[in-house]
């Protein structure tokens, strides 16, 4: 049987090849599955609604992953982050800062040292101590922690960071609360600002794997890519590092940044000829 998830995916893949000779059959598919994907989300309209999952699974979570984190962590994958990181900070200043969104415990937090202040966007009150625990007292004094229960930051200022950071976090958002985000998001990174979020890609078989079994929420590169464009950005790289690890790598449009992100390509041997 089909799930949701898949029939969505199978809609996306139809709608990419609108245009070509397979038009008519196309155009009869997408109606028939559009059709029932609505029925599916109409019958399941309160279990749609609780897909953002609650508080207390995000603390079960958080706690899971701590206490098994010898067996799950994936040193590889943590040094791939680590170079993407280092990226946006080798041209840093003293006057740079940063916000890192659902930094539970702090895994990826220490990476981020290159900014001078600091913002924590977190479900969890609790994480505050262990976070703060990871630096010298102080450096202590320029972190930044406040508390949401869905994506508002009101205390962080409009402009004021250069950089923004979440791994682990967005897979588990429905993609309207992703954009709600990615708005929130545009107002506090200054213009020529970037990001750099981890979502999940179902059009890889081990994210659509998650989404179906309820632990991940359903979303493509495509839906992430027209989400950052209708938010106002310019998307700048989206990859995937590993399967369940994708990223999108995002910019504001202006030029108050000084760090300028270029996506490197080793060259074909024609180009090189050149």
């Amino acid at each position: 049987m089909l799930s949701i998830e898949e029939v969505k995916l199978l809609i996306e893949k139809l709608k990419a090849m609108k245009g070509t000779d397979f038009q008519k059959l196309i155009d009869d598919s997408l109606s028939k599955l559009e059709d029932i994907a609505e029925v599916v989300n109409l019958l399941n309209t309160e279990q749609i609604k609780n897909l953002d999952q609650t508080k207390d699974w995000f603390e079960r979570d958080l706690d899971f992953k701590d206490r098994n984190k010898n067996a799950i962590q994936d040193g590889w994958l943590f040094n791939q982050i680590e170079l993407k990181i280092a990226q946006f900070a080798k041209q840093g200043n003293i006057r740079q800062h940063c916000l890192e969104i659902g930094a539970g415990y702090g895994k990826f937090t220490l990476l981020l040292r290159g900014w001078r202040l600091i913002f924590f966007n977190e479900l969890l009150e609790k994480c505050k101590d262990r976070i703060f625990s990871l630096f010298t007292k102080p450096h202590q004094r320029l972190l930044r922690f406040y508390t949401t229960d869905r994506t508002a930051c009101p205390d962080i200022p409009d402009n004021s960071c250069n950089f923004v950071f979440s791994w682990d976090t967005f897979p588990f958002f429905t993609q309207e609360h992703i954009a709600e985000y990615l708005r929130d998001i545009h107002r506090v990174i200054l213009p020529g600002g970037y990001g750099f979020i981890h979502y999940a890609d179902c059009h890889f078989d081990a994210d659509l794997k998650e989404a179906k079994r309820g632990y991940w929420n359903y979303n493509t590169k495509s839906s992430m890519k027209k989400l950052l464009q209708d938010a106002g950005y310019e998307v700048i790289e989206m990859e995937q590092i590993k399967p369940k690890a994708n990223y999108a790598i995002f910019k504001k449009p202006g030029n108050a940044n000084p760090v300028v992100y270029k996506v490197v390509e080793i060259p074909l041997p024609r180009d090189e000829e050149k």
